[in-house]
């Protein structure tokens, strides 16, 4: 592959990537605006941010064999049509259900798109400098995500209409569908083959999506019969996945990937991370800055920016020139700890100046998580054969999803049960220094470190 087709493909990767990782975030702070201009209740405004999860998380694992069976680039096309599709609907909806089916249906082609852009880079890139390199640029737009998700969010809500949330994502879209569309043309075809069972992904998006919105609801007023039975139907559900799996010569994860324990490690640690970095830091923070000082969304949405160029900045610059001579494993740990030590920053220091509540704490946490994101994403797929890249990641981003979910599940129950957000910086510290005592027994295949030099498209 030449230098220039490696370029449009890590340009590819990181647009279709932030594109995904912003509706996260990006909806949110635009909900009460929403719920006034569609006459929402309650539970239907809350449906507007979940369904997108909903559907995301649901669909990972199945999303992610698409690109091993049909192609990364014609996956990754497709999905961006579909998402861009989505998301004209729901920027220019009436009602109420049609957004939320927009929602859903962004969730569903998300759920193609994200693990194939991590895919195409692993595909794109042999492993060593180059492919560091490229990772520490995806991982760096994955972590801004949710910054400038609320960053956006708060901006176009603000300054525009809810429905430029949504509708920003036309013009990426179509310029992300035809970089993938040239991308088919100058790149061999990937397609491997082979099929998908379809008894083992109607049980897998049953369960993790019947897990998801137990997890969505735990701890929510009048929710106990919702949490139960969705949490009874998974369990149900996965059970019979694994019966399932073991007798089906198509599975959604090859079992070599299942017995790596490097790779178990490695996902476990992603799990953890999650909790912090996936959903729960930004939630948090949001709800601090506006509820407690009263910031307003535009307010809120730039006090991100020290977080989240913090760690772009670390994450692009100086850690792939770290891993040249530091082992991936010891900078997983020390961002870990350092990341770790900013939130219990950011638990103890709940009112006084900008300087110390927000900008001081987010600095110490971002440099944190911009060391540790690239080793560990580095780690999980090294060696990886080609055939099982698209699992491989997807096994990532399922473990980025639901480690998320989890978290910000156990984070919201613990800050309603102590009447404080402490308690939930706090839960997100303690998972962090969980990574950082994981670290060290996540072990490579090869020696370390591994030599990094050069740009991404070199």
């Amino acid at each position: 592959m030449s230098t220039a087709t490696r370029r449009l493909a890590l340009w590819v990767a990181c647009a279709a990537q932030l594109m995904v990782v912003l509706d996260i975030s990006v909806v949110n702070i635009a909900l009460p605006s929403i719920r006034a201009d569609l006459s929402l209740g309650g539970v239907a405004a809350t449906w507007v941010a979940l369904a997108y999860g909903l559907g995301f998380a649901g669909v990972l694992l199945v999303g992610a064999r698409l690109a091993d069976v049909l192609g990364t680039a014609r996956v990754l096309g497709w999905g961006v049509a579909l998402f861009t599709l989505a998301s004209a609907v729901g920027g220019l909806a009436t009602e109420g259900w049609t957004l939320i089916g927009a929602r859903v249906v962004q969730g569903l082609s998300a759920a193609a798109v994200s693990p194939a852009t991590f895919t195409l880079l692993t595909t794109a890139y042999p492993e060593g400098s180059a492919r560091v390199r490229a990772i520490a640029v995806w991982t760096a737009v994955g972590l801004a995500g949710g910054g400038l998700g609320t960053i956006t969010g708060g901006v176009l809500t603000d300054l525009v209409s809810w429905r430029a949330v949504l509708l920003v994502n036309l013009p990426i879209g179509a310029a992300v569908a035809l970089g993938a569309l040239a991308l088919r043309r100058w790149t061999p075809d990937d397609r491997r083959g082979g099929r998908i069972s379809l008894a083992g992904a109607v049980l897998a998006t049953g369960g993790f999506t019947c897990a998801t919105y137990a997890l969505s609801v735990a701890g929510t007023p009048g929710s106990a019969a919702a949490f139960t039975a969705s949490g009874a139907a998974s369990v149900l559900l996965f059970a019979l996945l694994a019966v399932e799996q073991r007798r089906t010569p198509h599975r959604l994860v090859p079992a070599a990937l299942l017995r790596d324990r490097l790779i178990v490690r490695g996902n476990l640690a992603t799990a953890l991370t999650a909790v912090c970095f996936q959903a729960g830091l930004w939630y948090f923070l949001t709800f601090r800055m506006q509820e407690q000082l009263g910031y307003t969304p535009l307010q809120a949405g730039l006090a991100f920016l020290p977080l989240t160029l913090g760690m772009l900045a670390v994450n692009t610059w100086a850690t792939p020139r770290l891993m040249r001579r530091v082992p991936a494993r010891a900078l997983v740990c020390a961002g870990a700890a350092v990341a770790g030590l900013g939130l219990i920053w950011q638990a103890l220091a709940d009112s006084g100046p900008f300087a110390l509540t927000i900008l001081a704490p987010s600095v110490v946490v971002g440099v944190g998580g911009g060391l540790l994101n690239t080793p560990l994403a580095t780690i999980v797929t090294t060696g990886v054969p080609a055939e099982q890249a698209g699992a491989a990641s997807g096994l990532m981003n399922t473990g980025k999803q639901f480690g998320g979910a989890v978290g910000l599940a156990a984070a919201t129950a613990v800050a309603a049960g102590a009447d404080t957000d402490r308690a939930a910086f706090l839960l997100m510290a303690g998972a962090l220094g969980a990574v950082a005592v994981l670290a060290p027994r996540i072990r490579r295949r090869r020696a370390e470190p591994v030599p990094v030099s050069g740009a991404p498209g070199r």
